[in-house]
């Protein structure tokens, strides 16, 4: 039946029987199709009858339906012509997994971060009102945690001034963000889950109170006196309409047909209206429903019967962390982990375990996690951050003037950093060094593996007079990179026979760094690998050693402009050192989905091209920097003789 929908207009002819059976084929081909290519499968199996009534009662893209966290939006693809291409979700060329508007008309948004919709709704609606497209509605679909967001409220209180806009807020209440959602929003929808109205509170006391002997009227009488506060205790959509807001629900998001009758009358209103829509997340697919329910908020490989990975299993950098965390707060009383709504991604389920007076989840809050973490570190603790690094970006303010301005000692441990991938453009972690690089007082660490993840971790909760922030990329860490030596700070990986180039690499880049050197010493070119591991401020020693040099080449997972080959330049500048730099890293540009691999590699990062740049940049090249002789050379000559031969492996042991 899916093959025929080509449109939502399709939607149209078929019966409600017809409707129940599409929503059961979606289901079936939801849990096949990204079974084989990952993604998040748990929010959109809840959400299957409610977008298909969405499209049933309006019409896109006439109507616009924007998706607050985009990642619900399968069925909205599905309905839109793009059934057919879900065997490329997330793949280069393929559909994204988020809205996209290369992809159809009846895309919007594509940054696919959370609290943001009702803004745009808020937008949309008002700019239609300002040029008289009276006859166009505006939906937004708001769910997995939105509402804990502020963001949201502050759409809200403007929505709210707005009597004559067609605009329809659909609330997808399924109880779960990425995990269970916490905060007084979530207590608020739990209580209108149960609530069956005051009026029927009334009608019991207007039977039972009146035929109680002498006390039972005067209690009703009083009661009823007190009707608005009653509505505000057990019927608490109260709120909603007190910010001037119609209110229509709870209605079961899975009852097509109720929902289609709720829709029709918010449809009608002509003003704002929330519709307040139960589901439930993994609905039709038992392991989405178990009680780990939040692994399947977005899954990887998985086997489409069982829900479990296909993928062996690896150590993680997520892992690592996880572990290391818990050992630091068995040592650091003061040391509290807060989370925005994703406890489990960020590896704080462990330390929740152990520590849960010490771990605080705020939802999808990030504004408000850095601040509340300022003001942990006045009190006397020391706060760990942990987000995905695309989500720090959303707490730039905050980071800057309430943490670094007032100098405190707060942690933040940036997941996903660098490219990403799969996820797309919003996704991928690539600016956080260049945002943070401004940041006065900011002390930032690349670790390039897990030993150096466990080392900078430890060292960061000892700095108690500035923030710190460590950063590292999604998925398997490499093997341990063991250094040659560490001087001032700066750990030596790999030594080049001659003092051609020295190369400086970022965090987890060190691996394909040290097997570039190793290529382009095939080719006859010197290179010295080095990670600072600290990245800001960077050890003055590197002004040092680069004059022995003939060229510097920084190798980073993020953008640019603004990154640490940047801060070198101006460090190198500033110090007077004429040398050479070359930057490789990721260009000014947004990112497409495709595998992380796949990009890096057409952005030409990979050992190869990177060993190919630098032979070619080395032979540009004849005598050394202008200013070697002006500054005391580090590096004995000793030191710079190669100690392998073309075919041993390039990462020595001391």
């Amino acid at each position: 039946m899916l093959s025929q929908i080509n449109s939502p207009a399709d939607l149209a002819a078929l019966s409600h029987e017809d409707l129940i059976e599409l929503s059961a084929e979606i289901r079936g081909l939801l849990i096949e199709k990204v079974s084989k290519t990952g993604g998040h499968l748990g929010p959109n199996l809840g959400v299957v009858e409610l977008t298909v009534a969405i499209h049933r009662v309006f019409e896109s893209p006439k109507d616009v339906i924007v998706f607050d966290t985009g990642h619900q939006s399968y069925v909205h693809k599905m309905l839109t012509g793009r059934g057919g291409a879900f065997d490329t979700l997330r793949q280069r060329g393929g559909i994204s997994g988020y809205p996209n508007r290369r992809e159809s008309e009846h895309d919007v948004i594509e940054n696919s971060h959370a609290s943001t919709a009702l803004s745009w709704g808020d937008g949309i609606s008002r700019g239609f009102s300002l040029t008289g497209q009276n006859d166009r509605h505006v939906v937004v679909v708001v769910g997995d945690g939105a509402l804990t967001g502020g963001m949201s409220w502050e759409a809200l209180n403007n929505i709210a001034t707005a009597e004559s806009r067609n605009l329809v807020i659909v609330v997808n209440d399924n109880e779960r963000s990425y995990s269970p959602t916490i905060g007084g929003m979530a207590t608020y929808l739990s209580t209108l889950r149960v609530t069956r109205g005051y009026e029927k509170f009334l009608d019991w006391g207007k039977d039972v109170l009146q035929r109680t002997p002498v006390v039972g009227g005067p209690i009703y009488d009083t009661l009823h006196g007190m009707k608005k506060g009653i509505k505000d205790i057990i019927a608490p959509q109260g709120m909603f309409e007190d910010l001037g807001l119609k209110y229509i629900g709870p209605i079961d998001g899975h009852d097509i047909e109720a929902m289609e009758k709720a829709l029709l009358k918010a449809k009608a209103f002509g003003a704002p209206v929330i519709l307040h829509a139960i589901t439930e997340k993994g609905r039709g697919y038992a392991p989405a429903l178990e009680d780990e329910a939040e692994k399947f908020h977005a899954v990887g490989i998985v086997d489409p019967e069982t829900g479990l990975p296909l993928a062996k299993g690896v150590t993680t950098w997520t892992s690592i962390f996880a572990d290391e965390l818990v050992k630091q707060g068995e040592a650091h009383s003061n040391l509290v982990a807060i989370t925005a709504a994703m406890l489990g991604p960020t590896g704080l389920d462990k330390f929740s375990e152990k520590f849960p007076d010490r771990t605080i989840d705020v939802g999808i809050a990030e504004q408000h996690a850095v601040t509340s973490a300022a003001g942990l570190a006045f009190a006397g603790m020391h706060p760990v951050v942990a987000v995905y690094a695309t989500f720090l970006n959303r707490a730039f303010d905050q980071v800057l003037l309430d943490v670094a301005l007032h100098k405190a000692g707060v942690t933040f441990v940036l997941d996903r950093a660098g490219i990403t991938g799969d996820d797309g453009a919003s996704h991928n972690g690539i600016w956080d060094l260049a945002v943070t690089g401004i940041i006065p007082t900011m002390h930032v660490a690349a670790p390039r593996d897990g030993a150096r993840l466990r080392e900078v971790l430890a060292e960061s909760i000892l700095i108690n007079d500035a923030p710190s922030m460590l950063r590292y990329p999604k998925g398997e860490v490499i093997a341990d990179i063991p250094a040659f030596e560490r001087r001032d700070g700066i750990d030596v990986l790999y030594r080049g026979e001659s003092a051609d180039v020295l190369l400086v690499s970022v965090g987890a880049m060190a691996a394909m760094a040290v097997e570039a050197a190793s290529q382009a010493y095939r080719e006859g070119v010197g290179v010295t690998v080095i990670d600072p591991r600290w990245v800001k401020p960077l050890p003055q020693s590197l002004i040092t050693m680069a004059t022995r040099y003939k060229s510097v080449v920084v190798l980073e997972d993020g953008i640019r402009h603004g990154g640490i080959a940047s801060t070198i330049s101006e460090m190198f500048r500033d110090a007077g050192l004429q040398v050479p730099i070359h930057s490789i890293g990721v260009p000014l540009t947004f990112l497409e989905h495709a595998k992380r691999g796949q990009i890096l590699s057409e952005l030409g990062i990979t050992a190869q091209q990177i060993s190919l740049s630098i032979v070619e940049w080395s032979a540009s090249l004849t005598t050394p920097n202008s200013v070697t002789n002006s500054v005391t050379n580090s590096l004995t000559n000793s030191e710079m003789q190669h100690p392998l031969d073309e075919n041993a492996d390039p990462r020595r042991l001391r």
